[in-house]
């Protein structure tokens, strides 16, 4: 991009990726399978969030280090306009996703190319020049976090927060595994999307209500961290923050590909939140939002997600509805345990 344009949210993908989609009507373990169609997208968790915000005409200019073997792939996937990139040495990793006519959903996916010391400071100075630029409020930081190569261990996140904070920017955290407990007890983040496992992993301990999530939920609240989306499959999405708690769920839909869904759910979020003109009436009071307008939308954009083929959202068309409830039931249980 040339040119960055005005917007109230920015997303960086440390750890972007090829998404190889394969369409199979049966899956034949251990023998030959014939693709009844092949889809290749550019992808990573805040590239699938910045799609969904152009979606919804919100610009959303994404950070991404993109492995220069590989020159042509911006244009080759129609992200030439969207993203910024740093071009870094080598290759991308790929995601290999196999989606079985009405059957479940299996992906493979490479681990993160690790970031030389240099790079990764690059990436740093640019997320926060594209953030100055945009005149963002809102940087989504999400996907696998790359190694870098000079400590070996996962890259550095503190300064990014350090400088947002400096420019009055939230940040929005989605990643996984050892980085998202480790973020989760530093409270450095406005927002973090766990699904229910993943909360579960953080707190050390098995969810299995409506109230053990919120109680989980608000632990890490206490840490620092302003509103916690806990991702709930087929129970919706729960939406704390340090006063109040919402219930969020669509009718039963069909689902054809989840991967995704996650990253549409926090882009309808971010679709209602970031529009929000008041903003929070105090420090750390994150009500000041419409959050129970955030989690109605992300409950249904990622109803539409799991409802299309392919790893990025492609359209809003058909929006189910959704129900919204204020303070969910403590002793409702979920439908699924999330063992820690």
């Amino acid at each position: 991009m040339s040119t960055i344009p005005l917007s109230p949210v920015v997303t960086l993908t440390p750890a972007p990726t090829l998404d190889r989609t394969y369409y199979v009507h049966d899956l034949i373990e251990g023998g030959v399978n014939r693709a009844d169609d092949v889809a290749e997208e550019l992808a990573g968790k805040g590239i699938n969030v910045s799609k969904g915000l152009n979606l919804a005409g919100i610009a959303a200019p994404g950070v991404v280090p993109i492995g220069n073997a590989d020159p042509s792939v911006l244009d080759r996937t129609g992200h030439s306009k969207t993203l910024v990139p740093l071009w870094v040495a080598g290759t991308l990793r790929v995601s290999t996703t196999i989606v079985i006519k009405d059957g479940p959903t299996t992906k493979v996916n490479e681990a993160p190319r690790p970031l030389s010391a240099e790079d990764w400071q690059q990436i740093i100075d640019l997320t926060e020049k594209t953030v100055r630029e945009a005149q963002a409020k809102w940087l989504v930081i999400a996907g696998a976090l790359p190694i870098d190569n000079s400590t070996g261990k996962f890259v550095d996140l503190q300064p990014i927060f350090d400088r947002m904070k400096s420019l009055g920017v939230r940040v929005a955290l989605d990643t996984s595994g050892e980085p998202l407990s480790y973020w989760a007890h530093k409270g450095a983040a406005s927002v973090m999307k766990p699904n229910a496992e993943e909360l579960a992993s953080a707190v050390g301990r098995d969810l299995r209500t409506y109230g053990d999530v919120i109680d989980a939920a608000r632990e890490l609240i206490s840490s620092g961290v302003e509103c916690v989306l806990a991702s709930l499959g087929a129970d919706g999405m729960i939406a704390v923050t340090k006063n109040n708690s919402w219930h969020a769920k669509t009718p039963p839909i069909k689902v054809i590909n989840t991967v995704g869904a996650g990253d549409s759910t926090l882009a309808g979020f971010l679709s209602a939140v970031a529009a929000t003109t008041n903003g929070p009436t105090e420090a750390n009071n994150f009500d000041g939002f419409d959050v129970p307008a955030g989690v109605k939308m992300a409950v249904q954009w990622g109803a539409v997600k799991v409802q299309q083929p392919k790893s990025g959202l492609q359209n809003l068309d058909g929006m189910p509805e959704a129900t919204v409830v204020a303070n969910p039931e403590r002793s409702t249980q979920l439908k699924e345990i999330a063992l820690a």
